[in-house]
């Protein structure tokens, strides 16, 4: 059995005996202090330096934790640093989470210090903009990235970005926007007559009516069946407000022209009457009365062309068929 002076005097056989007490105890105090030294010194370098958080932003990229990441750069900026690479670890971040306005920012400034970085920065934006149109169909986030690269390297190649962003942008109603993608897309694909279709919307949705029908006379006859009706309606539609044009400015036949175009698309159906009516005026002036009268008889039959328009084609019947002479307009 260990007795009591035994346990003490082994608790203390670590301790050299012939150390005397006051130096142990200063040996001891030395040791603690170096101790928390040390402790504060790692924890410093940890927690504390930008190299720190830029190392475990960089493990947190890693293991594909963004938000963890962009807060570790974020902390690496707050505590001075400001280097190029802290910079553009910072944007890449800011773009990964879909930040994209702040990542511009952070690249502009980057581009101030090293040229060099517009090439790195614009491929990852449209890295960011493919991701999005093909993993998210978040065409907002494309655009404001496809944007972005543009702005820091103009001419960048947007291969296979293109008609994603045109068609976000017709969606959206935007289709001053939309045209520029479609004709970069046009340069991809070659005539495909639904980006034809598409782009002949836009145009006549911008007013072009006169461009929008050079498109969709070209793929009339091309555009599949189902998609065949809308053709015909931007046809009748673009030739209806361009025979209105041309018949304010007295050309007569153009007006014409463009007339029967509406008439043979069917389309819009609320504008036929109008059309047939139009037409028969223009004959009229024209001495061509036989066929005057088939187009105001047309527009009288017409129920969509409204009361007043069907009392106007009558009368208009009326006076042409008790004129007198038989030369001149009818």
């Amino acid at each position: 059995m260990t007795t009591s002076s035994e346990r003490r005097s082994g608790a203390a056989a670590d301790i050299p005996a012939a150390l005397p007490g006051s130096r142990l105890r200063a040996l001891m105090v030395a040791g603690f202090l170096l101790a928390t030294v040390v402790v504060a010194l790692s924890a410093c370098t940890a927690a504390g330096s930008d190299e720190g958080a830029v190392q475990r932003g960089d493990e947190a990229f890693a293991r594909g934790d963004y938000s963890e990441a962009l807060s570790e750069y974020r902390l690496a900026m707050r505590q001075g640093s400001h280097e190029v690479e802290v910079l553009t670890r910072t944007a890449h971040a800011y773009a990964q989470v879909g930040r994209i306005d702040e990542a511009l920012d952070l690249y502009r400034r980057a581009v101030v210090e090293d040229a060099d970085v517009a090439d790195l920065a614009a491929a990852d934006l449209l890295r960011i903009a493919r991701r999005a149109t093909e993993q998210r169909r978040d065409g907002i986030m494309a655009a404001a990235a496809v944007e972005a690269a543009l702005e820091l390297r103009p001419g960048v190649n947007l291969t296979g970005l293109a008609r994603p962003l045109a068609e976000h942008f017709s969606r959206n109603g935007q289709y001053g926007q939309a045209l520029p993608y479609y004709q970069k897309a046009m340069g991809e694909v070659g005539e495909d007559p639904i980006l034809i279709l598409e782009m002949a919307r836009a145009h006549e949705e911008l007013g072009d009516c006169e461009l929008a029908l050079t498109y969709l006379e070209q793929i009339y006859d091309e555009v599949p069946v189902l998609r065949r009706s809308e053709v015909e309606w931007r046809l009748g539609h673009c030739s209806f407000e361009m025979g209105r044009e041309a018949l304010e400015d007295e050309r007569l036949e153009e007006a014409l022209e463009f007339f029967q175009v509406t008439i043979e698309m069917g389309e819009p159906r609320n504008r036929l009457a109008q059309a047939w009516f139009d037409t028969g005026e223009i004959l009229a002036e024209m001495g061509r009365c036989t066929e005057a009268m088939h187009a105001f008889d047309q527009a009288q039959q017409d129920d969509l062309g409204g009361a007043a328009l069907i009392q106007r084609a009558q009368e208009r019947l009326d006076a042409i068929r008790f004129r007198r002479g038989g030369d001149g307009p009818c």
